[in-house]
């Protein structure tokens, strides 16, 4: 059966049964329907363990993490263990793209997986429109008199739809043309910012520090200067809340925000990690595409500014991602892994790697790749989670339970004390193994004024293609001795970091030569083709 067969054949629980495996009343949540709610409640009583998952260099259909990350917390579950997930939500963009859904599959799914796909509870729309409002707000400010002298906007409008048509637009106000683009919403600085927050004081703050323009003597102008903070504020404030589901398997899963890893930081939300912490023993968590990606930003912006020490990291790999690295050899790619090892290790984290299982996958390639990472010292499991659900993943379980045990002295590779040259270089010299960086003209004027704004200080979030840990997709294994290329850096007041461009990455993507809408569709009521 295809993923959204076995979804549609799997009776779930109603979600206030599943509320109350984490000690949530009726009072704590606002249902929406009979299998997904809005956590109300602020804080539970515990203060669970951290598990990270990420992975090795993907293929362009992705390696499995979210399948590997719930079939792991079902695992957990079917050991008695008090176990949540915090997973992002998926985005339109990849849906009807390449990828397709991001709910998992096969038996390690979350549900409602068509309405989570599609608009959930809204709130990728809310993001959207308060992106836009932003926006509007800014040419109506120009078209009423600009009494702010707004000279250069650098804010940018978003759509959760990958259309490469609008990476590039003009846009004429009050006789003037100005040059404007815009951003998939996953990678807008409201998604970012959203996702940063920890509660909805310091969401209405950030918001209000946007910088939208700047005047006529190159000072720049915030969303507050606009007094648009409190709309904003409004437009989002339920949207806020994290959103309660569950796996096939009745494990709770809270979903909620969705940046990506390749063009933002590529972690699920602040207050969402955090409330699973208060309302379990353990949390399931993953980041986004490989550890040069997700985990770097994860470990290096999110655990800082939440105050989190993961307790383990999983660095899922799989057969097909190591032939891909190597050209279609495993003994040329699995040096991926090395890849990924080397820079995780730097954060002193206890790792266990898992191998996903795919269907194809010999039983001599996975033997190979298990032997491969043992020699290097590392634990070694498998994960058939896709195929039989928690079970499948009962000895990653207890690996990664027993990994979680072990001694741990977390440190972020980078951190405010550098300024952002510094930075690039660490990441360069640990993450992407770059030995010289090339800065643009754009990039050496916009690094000249985060300068002049005194905000060198500042996280920085490095948007590069996931195909490789350096800035060129056609690199693949473990290319050492490259060049970095900085097309130009991105402030991003609000969200509190510095957004990085490199080599070739948009913030807004494409649509593919056969996209994934094509085969999505309603017969006799019900959807096909989703996944």
């Amino acid at each position: 059966m295809s993923d959204i067969e076995i979804a549609n054949n799997t009776k779930i629980a109603n979600i206030v049964d599943i509320a109350n495996e984490l000690s949530l009343s009726s009072d704590d949540i606002d249902v929406y329907g009979k299998y997904k709610a809005k956590i109300v409640k602020e804080k539970g009583e515990k203060d669970g363990k951290v598990i990270l998952v990420t992975a090795i260099n993907p293929t362009p259909y992705g390696e499995g993490k979210t399948t590997v990350s719930i079939g792991l917390a079902d695992a957990f579950s079917k050991l008695n263990k008090s176990v949540c997930l915090a997973l992002r939500e998926p985005s339109l963009g990849p849906v009807f793209g390449l990828k397709g859904g991001a709910t998992g599959g096969g038996y390690s799914q979350v549900a409602p997986m068509t309405d989570i796909n599609l608009h959930f509870t809204g709130d990728f729309h809310a993001i959207t429109s308060a992106n836009n409002l932003i926006s509007a707000a800014i040419y109506n400010h120009i078209e009423q008199g600009n009494i702010l002298d707004i000279k250069k906007v650098v804010f940018n409008r978003c759509l959760d739809v990958n259309d490469r048509s609008l990476r590039n637009i003009e846009l004429k106000c009050a006789g003037n043309s100005y040059e404007d683009h815009f951003n998939i919403t996953s990678a807008s600085e409201v998604m970012a910012l959203f996702c940063l927050a920890q509660d909805i004081d310091d969401l209405k703050r950030r918001l209000s520090k946007i910088i939208v323009g700047f005047n006529s003597k190159n000072e720049p102008i915030y969303v507050h200067d606009l007094k648009l903070e409190g709309a904003l504020t409004v437009l989002l404030k339920d949207a806020f809340r994290p959103n309660l589901v569950q796996t096939l398997e009745g494990t709770p899963a809270i979903i909620h925000g969705g940046p990506f890893a390749n063009i933002a930081h590529g972690c699920s939300s602040i207050t969402s990690i955090k409330l699973a912490r208060s309302l379990s023993d353990y949390v399931i968590t993953e980041a986004g595409f490989g550890s040069d990606l997700g985990a770097e930003k994860f470990l290096d912006i999110v655990c800082p500014s939440a105050s989190i020490t993961p307790s383990t990291i999983v660095l899922v790999v799989t057969v097909r991602a190591l032939k891909y690295n190597g050209n279609g050899s495993l003994e040329q790619g699995i040096c991926n892994i090395d890849a990924h090892l080397d820079h995780l290790k730097h954060y002193n984290v206890p790792i266990v790697v898992c191998v996903n299982k795919f269907d194809d996958d010999s039983s001599e390639d996975i033997n190979y790749v298990f032997d491969y990472v043992r020699r290097l010292g590392y634990r070694c499991e498998l994960s058939d989670a896709y195929s039989k659900g928690g079970e499948g993943a009962i000895g990653l379980a207890n690996a990664v339970i027993k990994a979680s045990e072990d001694e741990n002295s977390f440190l972020p590779l980078v951190d405010d004390s550098m300024t952002i040259k510094e930075k690039l270089e660490k990441l360069c010299q640990v993450v992407y193994h770059s030995n010289n960086i090339s800065y643009s003209e754009d990039a050496l004027k916009s690094l000249r004024l985060i300068e002049d704004l005194h905000l060198s200080h500042l996280p920085i979030c490095v948007a590069k293609t996931q195909y490789s840990i350096s800035d060129d997709a056609k690199k693949l294994g473990y290319p050492k001795d490259n060049e970095l290329h900085i097309r130009d850096f991105i402030i991003n007041r609000g969200a509190g970091f510095i957004t990085v461009l490199s080599g070739k990455i948009y913030t807004m993507p494409g649509l593919p030569k056969n996209p994934n809408y094509e085969k999505i569709d309603l017969i006799d009521g019900e959807i096909k083709g989703l996944f």
